[in-house]
């Protein structure tokens, strides 16, 4: 898997919601990084869908990227913003508590 950018971008104005900027560290196409992708995708076509920026960096590509950002476990979500810049760990298969660490609860639940 190759690092890269992907995610929607929309205008942000007085009212707009909050834009999220993510980096997910995975490992080549190993299980959890495959699932943490995948959860990732399913958040940012969701809950998160259209305000979220997101970048995923393959450490097997770029080590130096996972260095920078003091990860030492992929895969890893770093939160950039909004602040505070937080890391999440895990495959983030458990939406809920990806939501609560995003300061976001899920439509209709609880966090």
């Amino acid at each position: 898997m190759a690092s890269g950018t992907s995610g929607k971008r929309k205008a942000r104005g007085a009212g707009s919601p909050q834009l999220y900027r993510l980096t997910l560290f995975v490992a080549g196409d190993e299980p959890n990084s495959r699932q943490a992708s995948e959860a990732l995708a399913r958040l940012c076509a969701g809950p998160l869908a259209d305000r979220c920026e997101v970048r995923i960096v393959d450490v097997e590509a770029d080590y130096q990227a996972a260095l920078d950002h003091g990860v030492i476990m992929v895969p890893t979500l770093v939160v950039e913003s909004p602040p505070p810049v937080r890391a999440i760990v895990g495959t983030l298969s458990d939406e809920a508590e990806v939501l609560a660490a995003l300061g976001l609860a899920r439509e209709g639940g609880q966090r």
